[in-house]
């Protein structure tokens, strides 16, 4: 149960409109988390710019950047993110089953080994930051990934395994 009331369209303050606007226009809804966000303007805003730059921009395709937020939120057990990011990978056509061996460690037809290895490391960032070596980077390159991208890889880790804790610690409530 939640423990801070969402903000319905009629709720929000005038500021807050135009990014519920774009937030439904791109989700056809405006998601739990985002209304909680909205208690406080300035942090919806930047969360909201940060998403899209994230999951809207970049150069990772989308399928990556959803299965990274699935994979960090399992990590962090995150039961908003994960039953999210099932929704929005299953949306962008992955395969339930596919979505299944990801989150058991394995990869599927929708993602290279390339991609998975990608997956792997932020999963590793997520656990165990400190354990990440020289070798684990070396390696990422030598498989394809540039600097640019490991670093939006590891950007879509950080955005999810800050809206984990957000999402868990005020127990927001499941809206997918």
């Amino acid at each position: 149960m939640a423990r801070i009331k969402t903000l319905n369209k009629e709720e929000i303050p005038g500021e807050v409109c135009s990014i519920y606007d774009e937030i439904e226009k791109a989700f056809g809804r405006v998601p739990n988390i985002f209304k909680t966000y909205a208690h406080y303007p300035p942090l919806l805003k930047a969360n909201w710019e940060k998403t899209k730059a994230l999951m809207m921009g970049g150069s990772l395709r989308r399928e990556i950047k959803e299965a990274i937020a699935l994979l960090v939120s399992d990590a962090n057990a995150c039961r908003y993110c994960v039953s999210a990011h099932r929704a929005a990978l299953q949306s962008l056509g992955i395969a339930r089953q596919t979505i299944d061996a990801l989150m058991n460690g394995f990869g599927g037809p929708d993602f290279s080994l390339k991609e998975l290895s990608l997956l792997q490391f932020t999963v590793q960032s997520t656990r165990d930051p400190n354990g990440v070596t020289d070798d684990d980077i070396e390696m990422l390159r030598k498989l394809g990934w540039s600097e640019r991208e490991i670093v939006e890889a590891q950007g879509v880790m950080e955005l999810f395994t800050g809206f984990n804790k957000f999402l868990d610690s005020l127990g927001v409530d499941i809206d997918f």
